[in-house]
């Protein structure tokens, strides 16, 4: 391999954590933070914990396949280069639907946000979802992809917004203010842990990127901690920060709304501005690139023959269009339909599924350390069963 190959592009280690936080952070504590605690109650904060040491553990394991394979690509590529070909289509099936999932619930929670700021008509989130998804296919279409310096300046002004809400709020903590009249026992816990384990999706879009890395085998080794960390620690602050501003049972009732309220509580309307803002660059940038990769992946299946080859045509931009518009037009719909809880569920059963199979091949190639993957995939998979059940309404 020459030196050019092995350097591989452009993206440095600051890139590359951007584009994996900005991915998580994109929707996560937005749209999931009044969920996890209707589940968990005053313990929100260790579901986040326990849902970022299954989030570190699958990245330990996707960063460790990459590296040993040396190729772009996720579990799709994994499954499909071991010939196991069913499974790798039926992965790739999955990880889609997941991503359409995830793109309704960041522009339900776009809309949402913006609805709350300008205090419109019921039919004005919806508009406002659709319009977000509209704008996204549209960037899509011409090709514009992610571009790193951008996705840096959002996650660094997100990032801010953020960490000045949990400063303000952390502030004035009293453990009081935690409690709601009912707490949950340990499997409020876990189920909190699994019902908004999509807030850690995201970080295994850099292995898309991993050709396009300086020094990517290094960069991608480091890059998992330190990005699943940093969303875990803001995950972790804001949800003890936010019910010092409202109450938990404010938060549980405000819902995909709960941190602007937060924010207007703390500093009034430029609080309420403050977090809109935040939220709608988070929402925007990781639908687009949510796209931007799915798509991709959609291209990449459809040209090995598993999916219909329509959807590996390119415009004259080398968008893969007609794979954008059919998951920018199933995410509108799932949007428009609302039902935060139920997608959040929903975006949460496909990543468990996937990145408990990503833990398990880890260990079945003997990649990575055997004392993290492994652990990793019975965490993934007992959280899967937990939610399910509970989705079911059995626990």
């Amino acid at each position: 391999m020459s030196e050019k190959q092995s350097t591989g592009g452009q993206l440095g280690l600051a890139a590359v954590w951007a584009i994996a936080v900005g991915g998580m952070v994109g929707g996560g504590i937005f749209s999931t933070l009044g969920v996890v605690m209707s589940s968990a109650g005053h313990w929100a904060a260790l579901s986040f914990v326990l849902g970022g040491l299954v989030a570190y553990a699958t990245g330990h394991s996707l960063a460790a396949l990459t590296v040993a394979k040396d190729e772009a690509g996720g579990i799709y590529t994994f499954l499909r280069d071991l010939k196991f070909t069913r499974l790798a289509r039926w992965s790739a099936w999955v990880l889609l639907a997941g991503y359409v999932l995830t793109c309704a619930v960041y522009a339900y929670t776009f809309g949402a946000y913006l609805g709350q700021a300008i205090d419109g008509p019921g039919w004005l989130p919806p508009a406002m979802a659709s319009a977000v998804i509209l704008a996204m296919t549209a960037i899509n279409l011409r090709g514009a992809g992610q571009a790193a310096g951008v996705e840096i300046a959002i996650v660094a002004i997100k990032l801010a917004i953020l960490a000045a809400l949990a400063a303000f709020g952390l502030s004035q903590f009293e453990a009081d203010k935690l409690s709601i009249a009912q707490q949950p026992g340990l499997i409020g816990i876990v189920i909190g842990a699994a019902s908004v384990f999509m807030a850690y999706e995201g970080f295994e879009l850099v292995a898309y990127d991993y050709d396009e890395m300086k020094d990517r085998k290094r960069v991608m080794r480091r890059i998992m901690p330190l990005a699943i960390g940093s969303a875990a620690l803001i995950y972790v602050l804001v949800a003890l920060a936010v019910p010092m501003l409202t109450g938990t049972q404010a938060v549980i009732e405000d819902g995909e709304v709960a941190l602007s309220r937060a924010g207007q509580a703390a500093l009034g309307t430029p609080g309420l501005i403050a977090v809109t803002i935040a939220a709608a660059l988070s929402t925007a940038s990781a639908i687009n690139a949510t796209l931007f990769s799915s798509a991709r992946l959609a291209r990449e299946v459809a040209q090995d023959g598993g999916l219909p080859g329509a959807l590996g045509r390119e415009n004259s931009e080398g968008s893969p269009y007609w794979a954008v518009l059919l998951l920018a037009a199933g995410a509108l719909a799932l949007a428009v339909m609302g039902g935060l809880d139920g997608l959040v569920s929903g975006a949460s059963v496909v990543f468990l599924l996937v990145f408990g199979t990503l833990n398990a091949l880890a260990v079945k190639e003997n990649v990575g350390k055997r004392w993290i993957t492994l652990p990793g995939a019975v965490l993934a998979f007992a959280a899967l069963a937990v939610l399910l059940l509970h989705m079911a309404k059995l626990i």
